[in-house]
């Protein structure tokens, strides 16, 4: 036969029945392998190559493999590849290119016959797959309970000591499920130092990544193709070590309140971190959050800074497991301890840079660097932290004057028409809500909403992210050169701009 000379005949030789069998023989002894065994007998017979690729996982299997981005593009582009043969096979597409003397009779009794033992193991996999589904929630739940240990001897034992937690949603959440399980090919037996867990929690999709502290961005590729393909949005966390499971699991439905259509994926990372942050003197910087979060335990920070970056209560509730009056009981509490007004904007703004400031041992070093700067605004700073002033209702004196942030202000904010920066000012002071802040412009709620997406569109930002808003409110405040009141926003008559 071809090159393993099993028929008995020549490559240009006749195909009969008998070289039938002892195909189908070699692949159904290769099929009771794997699946891999499977596509690489299959390639051996044809003398060529052969791929199966899926549309989310791309090359599922390859023989040999420096052919798998081949057969990717023959399944997406068969007209391309005239010479090759693509049949559909457990919810993927098996690709054959034979050698130019493989009998076109004999080709296509292996893809048949390939694509065939493809679908009984996709169908025997099938049957496997909601026990299996099922014992992932199990581990996913036992991971959140903080049972890390026994979630490790579940996996076999590895080293694991690391977590990267993506959680999903949307209307094709289910298919998404099945699509990704297949495309993750999630098994409990270590492998590749990492092992992948798939669940659906409270109606999301859960998705958590165990590895040894080093994350290839395999699943982070395959989320994004699932989430452009079914619509989804996501958030992400990690990696985290184990133990810190329900923090980032936490911290990714924070980051999933900032995702939208255009950015399907959010990094918990890439939110809750302002920009003016690294703007500012990091030693007084530092010790001021440091003497305004002293009466909170780390729990309740994380609370507020979950709070904060979802934007709301009950979305706070969510993503944090609780119910949404146990978060409002423990806002409250914080404020008392906070001895703040938690409700007032530029509160909120100050006690979000508070929560994302460095350590103060991370600001001392920094301070060697700039000694000058520190020797003024340290001592200042220490002077108002042993008067214990230190308050969330200001920050230290000159942390906002340097030319960076004033810079970093006006290129945020600089341009916007006076209409608009009132608007906007008044709508971020009743914390993006549109009608008390229409109410208070005497406009209708429609030119509001008209007038933010202006606003959107000149400064680029999308208003829907919490953290965002927090920045333009501070940017506002740091260029306001008039009082910047809802009184002294233009008018032009008519209804839609009457007079108080």
């Amino acid at each position: 036969m071809m090159g393993t000379g099993t028929t008995g005949h020549g490559p240009n030789g006749p195909w009969d029945a008998r070289d039938g069998r002892d195909t189908t023989g070699r692949l159904l002894r290769a099929a009771t392998g794997s699946g891999a065994r499977l596509i690489a007998e299959a390639a051996t017979l044809v003398q060529g190559w052969a791929v199966l690729a899926d549309p989310i996982a791309g090359a599922v299997y390859s023989a040999p493999a420096a052919a798998a981005a081949d057969g990717v593009h023959a399944a997406a582009a068969p007209h391309d590849h005239p010479y090759s043969v693509q049949l559909p096979a457990a919810g993927a597409v098996l690709v054959l290119a034979p050698a130019p003397a493989t009998p076109a009779e004999h080709t296509g009794h292996v893809a048949a016959t390939t694509a065939a033992l493809l679908e009984v193991r996709g169908q025997r996999a099938a049957e496997l797959r909601g026990e299996q589904m099922r014992l992932h929630t199990t581990l996913l739940r036992l991971l959140l309970a903080g049972h890390a240990d026994a979630v490790v001897d579940a996996l076999g034992g590895g080293a694991y000591t690391h977590v990267t937690v993506y959680r999903l949603t949307g209307e094709d959440t289910p298919a998404a499920h099945q699509v990704l399980w297949r495309a993750v090919r999630p098994t409990l037996t270590p492998h590749a130092d990492a092992c992948t867990l798939l669940g659906r929690l409270d109606g999301e999709l859960v998705v958590a990544e165990v590895h040894r502290g080093s994350d290839d961005g395999r699943i982070l590729r395959l989320v994004s193709r699932v989430c452009e393909r079914h619509g989804l949005l996501a958030g992400m966390a990690g990696p985290l070590p184990l133990a810190e499971m329900s923090t980032a699991y936490c911290d990714a439905a924070a980051a999933r309140h900032s995702a939208t259509p255009a950015h399907r994926i959010v990094p918990a990372d890439a939110i809750g971190a302002p920009r003016l942050a690294p703007l500012l003197p990091v030693a007084p910087y530092a010790r001021w959050a440091a003497a305004v979060l002293r009466p909170l335990d780390p729990a309740q920070q994380h609370l507020l800074l979950v709070w904060l970056r979802t934007g709301s209560k009950p979305s706070a509730a969510e993503a944090l497991g609780l119910s949404a009056g146990t978060v409002r009981a423990r806002i409250r509490e914080a404020a008392r301890l906070l001895d703040a007004d938690l409700e007032d904007a530029t509160v909120r703004a100050h006690l979000l840079l508070a929560l994302r400031a460095p350590a103060p041992a991370d600001s001392d070093a920094a301070a060697d660097s700039d000694a000058a700067a520190d020797a003024t605004s340290g001592s200042d700073e220490a002077a108002l932290r042993n008067a214990g002033e230190a308050r969330l209702e200001a920050l230290p004196g000159g942390i906002l004057d340097t030319g960076a942030v004033q810079a970093w202000a006006g290129g945020l904010v600089d341009g916007l028409e006076p209409r608009l920066r009132i608007a906007l000012i008044c709508w971020l002071r009743h914390h993006a809500r549109t009608a008390p802040a229409a109410t208070e412009l005497h406009v209708h709620r429609t030119t509001l909403t008209t007038w933010l997406h202006q606003c959107a569109d000149h400064l680029a930002q999308n208003l829907a992210d919490a953290t965002v808003r927090a920045e333009i409110h501070l940017a506002l405040r740091i260029t306001r050169c008039g009082r910047d009141a809802p009184a002294d926003l233009p008018r032009r008559g008519g209804r839609t701009y009457r007079r108080a």
